[in-house]
């Protein structure tokens, strides 16, 4: 397995257009976030790169989003991704569309997110996956080096396995493109609902949603006790006779 953090520069794209069939790709990511936008509330949100940037949320119940990008022209703050400037816990949803593919350190990432997430609040991933045709494209020695097989792929299963470690839990995992082919997609579509579940890791994009989930260090104990039940012994009384009663019976 190669290692998560590495120390060469890598390419990253800032806009659809610097991609391959930046269409088709936008439209099924555009397509599953319009699913999730309705379902999404709080007060802010934050898009994470030009990709994410890019990606409307119109429909969203969350009336402040932010896009932050250093080169792409719609962005509202300029910064460094693993060091935002934003408070702790002040961030409802944040979004990142192919910004693991692009990250020299995903875990430092991950973590600076985490961060500025709220208790309870909504992490959307999207990125490539390697085990696919597009992860074995990478291989080729004449695209290797070009968008979007130059940048870094990892399984939605690593993924989603980083994620636990941060106490976040994957209420969504969407893996789809088996074949990415932008013509005649109903066909290709039919065919992977045909494989069904066994085609999942081989699919070229992946699409997770996660909740993060803050557990207390300490158990809450009840307040309620059972009381403990009292067994009455038996006790047998013996009478004295008195000498009054004996009178009596006399």
């Amino acid at each position: 397995m190669r290692p998560a953090r590495i120390s060469r520069k890598i390419e990253q794209p800032h806009s659809w257009s610097e991609l391959p069939k930046h269409a088709w790709v936008f439209d099924t990511i555009q397509t599953r976030l319009d699913e999730w936008c309705p379902k999404l509330f709080g007060y802010h949100m934050l898009k994470v790169g030009g990709l994410s940037s890019e990606l409307t949320s119109c429909n969203c119940n969350i009336q402040h989003q932010i896009n932050l990008d250093s080169v792409n022209p719609i962005h509202n703050i300029v910064a460094d991704a693993y060091d935002l400037p934003f408070l702790e816990k002040s961030i409802d949803v944040v979004l990142m569309a192919h910004q693991l593919d692009y990250c020299l350190d995903p875990h430092r990432l991950l973590r600076e997110v985490d961060r500025v997430m709220i208790d309870d609040g909504y992490l959307i991933l999207t990125g490539f996956n390697p085990i696919s045709l597009t992860g074995l494209n990478s291989l080729m020695p004449w695209r290797k080096h070009n968008l979007p097989w130059s940048g870094r792929m990892f399984t939605p299963y690593r993924v989603q396995d980083w994620l636990s470690v941060l106490n976040y839990q994957v209420v969504h995992l969407d893996s789809y493109a088996m074949i990415p082919a932008k013509k005649q997609r109903a066909i290709w579509t039919w065919m992977e609902n045909a494989f069904g579940d066994w085609s999942a890791p081989f699919c070229s994009l992946y699409f997770i949603v996660a909740r993060k989930r803050t557990y207390p260090l300490k158990p809450i104990k009840p307040h309620w006790k059972l009381k403990r039940r009292l067994s009455p012994v038996s006790v047998n009384y013996r009478v004295k006779p008195t000498p009054d009663s004996q009178c009596r019976h006399r």
